[in-house]
This record gives C-alpha cells, structure tokens and sequence, in this order.
C-alpha cells in the first residue's frame, strides 16, 4: 500500500481556494461582457497597471519591440519554433480526410476542417513564458486556423520584447498586451476594440483556468491547464539530486504547483526530501518553489512497480518524468498523464521549452479523459453522406422508417418514407405510431 512520507495541503483547503477563484472569476467576465473596453481597461489597470492608449500593438511596435531582442535569443526562439513545427506537422500528417462506400450506392466521409478563429493565450506574470507562444500559434498555424490573435499581460510596464518576437514568429495576426482573465474574456467575448474569436488556448494560473472553464460552450478552449504539477517517479538507478533538481523545477512555476515524488526506495525518497531543503537555499527562484513544496509537495513510497503504475494513474499529473531502470513499464502500463519523459537524459524543461512537443497540458486529473495541446485541437472532424442510387436510398429507408417508429420519431420516419416512395416504387403509408 502506498505511503505518505510528506503530504501537501488537505483537499478542504484546495477546495476554499477554488470557491474564491470561481467568484473571482465570475464577477471579471460579468463584467467585461456588460461594458467591453471600458471594462477591460480598468480590470488591466486595476491588476497590472497598464492602461495604454491602444491595447493592440502596431506593426511599428512589433518592430520596436523585436530590435530589443538578442541574435541568439531570436535564434533560439526560431530553433524552438521549427521543433514545435515540424512535430506539429507530423501529427497532421496522420489525420486523414476518409471517403468510403459502406454499401453499393452509400458513401460517408469526413473532412478536417480547422477553427476559424482562435484567441492564444501568453502567460507572463511571475515569469515570461516566451514557449507558450510557440505551442499555441505555431501549432494553430500548422492546423491552417485563419485568424490567430494573442494576448500576453504587460512586463515591467511594456510588451515583453521575447514573448512578442515569439508571437510574431510565430504567425500571429493580431498581438495585444493585455494579462489574466480580462484577457481571456476580452478574446472570447468580444469587445468594441477586439472582434470575438471562436476557440481560447493556452496555459495559465488558476484564474485564467477558471476562466475557460467559465467561458467554454460560448467558445471551445483546448483544456484546463494551470498551475504546473509534475510527479517523478524514480527508483535507485538515479540519485536523489536528479530527483530533487526536476521537483523543484517545476515547483518554481508558482506557489500552487504540485511537485510530487513517487518511488520504491524509501531511501531515495528521504534523501530526496533532504536534497529538496538543500537546493532550497540556493535555488533563486526558491520563494515560489519553497512555498509549493511546502503547501503541495508530496513524497509517496510504494512496494513495487505495479503499485507505482496504479497511483501515477490515480494523480493523473500534468507532466510526469520517469527515472526506472526499464522506463518503457510505464509507457506502456500508464493510462492518466499530460506527458510522459522517459529516462534520465530528457525532462519536462525540454518539454517545456524547446523539444518540440507541446508543453500546454491537461492539470487536476484531467488527464483521465483528455491529452494535451496538439495540432487536432484546432481542426474540427466533420462528417458527410451521400446516397448515389435510388436504390440505396430505398434500403436504407425501409429500415431508417422502422427504427424511426420504433422511438416514436414519426416525423423522422416520414422523411424515409418519402424516400422510399419516390425512389424505391413502394406505396408506403403515411407513419403511424407503433402498436
């Protein structure tokens, strides 16, 4: 049975959190939807700030803002880009458009039809999260969206000069510097400034999470996906600094991130523990980190690889680095994750960053039902038919009409039987309901 060497935050508490952010929430997209600009304006100046004269940026802008950027950041922003294209690409690569003849005279298809609009969400808070950009608007673009719009909040009281060479790059049509759920509402709803778009993606804090969750129905998001959480699952073949070093990595995302160790070596997860509080007092960034090891991070000893396998399923972690000796066990055993890093020579920075695979994933278990950001999220599947003969059409009616009195549809049936009058020869009376 598995066992808690640390536990984080009891779920009555995580539960409060999340009731605040829901109200929180709730009162920002009411309203922006009841006074656009003028809402948006005071929302942006009330969080970050920012109210400038235009939200949107100029070509001039862009051009402005680009000159700050390094040779090699900009080499290593489009080094980036061309991983997350080219991976991108390949995924579309399998989706197929599909025309078959089910029976003589009876084709069904379907066709891969992108989004048309869609509205990129660029975190920028604590840290500029210039990959984001790359996961959302390079995919998008590959998918064939026709209108790609994004947002990133303000940064030291300007545009981030990275984040919007990566959204340029990118592909995108429109950039706005514009942060947080007024973002997200502003792009979903519309304004008077920004046209509504149909689709919002994009990681962000719980705040912008819950606002998609809001917001989904009167626009399709791609998931939930914020804060980070990571789960290392590690046995002795690696030591207790790899482990500690990738826990608290991610932990650095924010004070709500879950980083959780899960191994069958009580003594790798103790002297992990032990690591953790050392690198804690140099790590830079440790003020996040320590507060989410504190109030999230947990450490989970377990007897044996089947019992590791059942509770990774049961965290369901965004991001999940496997360090075992034979890390293909839980490639194949493991069911509930956002993505898998498999061994010690990868991890989920280079997911994060650079690899090539999309780093806006599923977060609190999602991971049950969905997979993460790819290019399929932005092309809508959709079906067609076509009777080609007379007497396909009758065929098809005979039964159509039968199944159709069978529920009571009778209207239903009569639109078969019509069918079967004029293409099959056969007088069929008028539906009745079935006895």
């Amino acid at each position: 049975m598995p066992r808690y060497l640390k536990r984080g935050l009891d779920a009555s508490a995580i539960k409060a959190a999340d009731a605040k952010v829901r109200e929180t929430v709730e009162d920002i997209l009411g309203q922006i939807e009841a006074r656009g600009d003028a809402a948006v304006r005071e929302l942006s100046e009330k969080f970050d700030k920012w109210s400038p004269q235009e939200f949107k940026l100029s070509p001039q802008d862009i051009e402005r803002a680009i000159a700050q950027v390094s040779k090699r950041d900009l080499e290593d922003i489009k080094f980036a880009q061309a991983q997350v294209r080219n991976f991108a690409q390949k995924q579309k690569d399998t989706m197929l458009d599909l025309e078959v003849e089910t029976l003589p005279g009876v084709i069904l298809g379907h066709k891969h039809i992108p989004v048309n609009s869609i509205g990129c969400y660029v975190p920028g808070g604590r840290y500029p999260m210039v990959a984001s950009a790359h996961m959302s608007i390079v995919t998008a673009r590959v998918a064939g969206v026709k209108r790609i719009i994004a947002c990133a909040p303000p940064y030291k009281g300007g545009p981030h000069p990275a984040i919007v060479a990566a959204q340029h790059f990118g592909g995108a049509d429109e950039i706005y510097v514009l942060g947080g759920v007024q973002a997200v509402a502003a792009m979903a709803l519309g304004t008077g400034t920004i046209q509504a778009v149909d689709m919002i993606v994009g990681p962000g804090n719980a705040y912008v999470a819950e606002a998609k969750r809001q917001l989904f129905g009167r626009v399709g998001i791609d998931l939930l996906a914020g804060p980070t959480e990571t789960l290392v699952i590690a046995d002795e073949s690696v030591d207790a600094e790899m482990c500690a070093t990738d826990l608290l990595g991610q932990a650095e995302h924010g004070p709500t991130s879950p980083a959780v160790l899960l191994t069958n070596s009580e003594k790798l997860a103790r002297a992990t523990m032990a690591e953790v509080e050392r690198l804690l007092t140099i790590l830079p960034t440790a003020d996040a980190a320590s507060q989410a090891w504190k109030d999230f991070g947990e450490v989970i000893a377990c007897d044996s690889e089947a019992e590791m396998i059942a509770e990774a399923d049961r965290i369901a972690s965004e991001h999940v680095q496997v360090m075992t000796r034979d890390p293909d066990v839980f490639l194949n055993g493991m069911t509930n994750y956002g993505a898998l890093f498999l061994g010690p020579r990868t991890n989920v920075a280079y997911g994060d960053k650079v690899i090539g695979t999309n780093h806006t994933l599923p977060t609190k278990k999602n991971a049950r039902f969905t997979g993460g950001l790819w290019v399929g999220k932005f092309i809508k599947t959709c079906t067609y038919q076509r009777v080609l003969t007379d007497a396909a059409s009758a065929k098809i009616g005979e039964v159509c009409s039968r199944l159709c009195v069978l529920e009571g549809f009778l209207g239903h049936a009569e639109q078969a039987n019509i069918r079967v009058r004029r293409y099959g020869g056969r007088n069929v009376p008028y539906a009745t309901a079935a006895e």
